[in-house]
């Protein structure tokens, strides 16, 4: 049970967080801090925080948990803001996509990264923003990532730990180097193809019958161009090394694919595809 919650941030990850945390009843009070007061006031109205705050003082004054939920980019400036106003014991947390930009962010903002402080990232959302889209059951079944450094408060893992559990996460623990890695594959990756996609074939002449035509694949495999550019702007950015380097794999993959169609080597492409779907249908299981 943690008494007093706070929510840096209220969108969609924070806002479903604390949806999930009231429906267990794991939580005594919740409040949001934001810079956008038209979002406090409709979390307020959803019943997803108990009290909003605008000034970030208030908002962390008694709190045993505090949760970032800002873009990766805007990390460090939250963090030097909150420096002055943290409790000895409050916990931090944070839920963003890349590991070492925020470890990196906290260390030069408080001079160094404070035991209390839990690097953490949910591997759940939709292609949707903001705390009207955010409801309890996001975190069921999914994984949330923890990236606890070799100083790092075990009893305050342990918290972070037991909070995404409630809310119906399987929380597993990584090294942050290795999590950007794997990130920059499973989801950074996909990211910038959907979106590199969608603007290729936006800036087609024949652009119009395209998205006329489009069937379920092009619907299914772009679906996460709508999510929040901005986002996906700072977590390129802040992933840049281990995206470009997944970049690289698939634009050599790209090129002996391209290669087989110009050549007609059917044997290439049937080799290449029955290899992804056998690898896709397993993942499925």
């Amino acid at each position: 049970m943690v008494q007093r919650l706070c929510i840096i941030g209220v969108g969609l990850i924070g806002g479903s967080l604390a949806r999930a945390l009231k429906t267990a009843g794991a939580v005594g009070e919740v409040i949001g801090h934001g810079r956008d007061t038209a979002q406090l006031q409709l979390a307020l109205e959803l019943g997803v925080i108990d009290r909003a705050e605008t000034d970030l003082a208030a908002a962390l004054r008694g709190a045993d948990v505090v949760v970032v939920a800002v873009p990766v980019g805007a990390m460090e400036g939250v963090f030097r803001a909150m420096a002055p106003h943290l409790g000895d014991d409050t916990i931090v947390t944070d839920v963003g996509s890349t590991k070492g930009s925020v470890v990196a962010a906290a260390e030069r903002a408080f001079g160094a990264v404070p035991p209390r402080f839990v690097p953490g990232h949910p591997i759940a959302g939709t292609e949707r923003s903001g705390v009207a889209a955010s409801f309890a059951e996001l975190y069921h079944k999914r994984r949330v990532i923890l990236t606890p450094l070799p100083h790092t408060d075990a009893a305050a893992v342990a918290t972070v730990r037991g909070l995404w559990q409630t809310a119906g996460a399987e929380v597993v623990e990584m090294e942050v180097q290795h999590h950007d890695e794997v990130l920059a594959a499973t989801s950074h990756l996909p990211h910038v193809l959907a979106y590199t996609l969608v603007d290729t074939l936006a800036r087609m002449e024949e652009h119009t019958e395209i998205f006329r035509f489009a069937a379920g694949g092009f619907r299914d495999f772009t679906r996460i161009a709508s999510s929040d550019p901005r986002m996906w702007h700072d977590i390129c950015l802040a992933n840049r090394d281990a995206i470009l380097k997944v970049l690289d794999r698939y634009s050599a993959d790209l090129a002996a694919v391209r290669s087989a169609v110009e050549h007609g080597d059917g044997a290439r492409l049937l080799h290449t595809f029955g290899r992804a779907k056998k690898a896709r249908d397993e993942f499925k299981q």
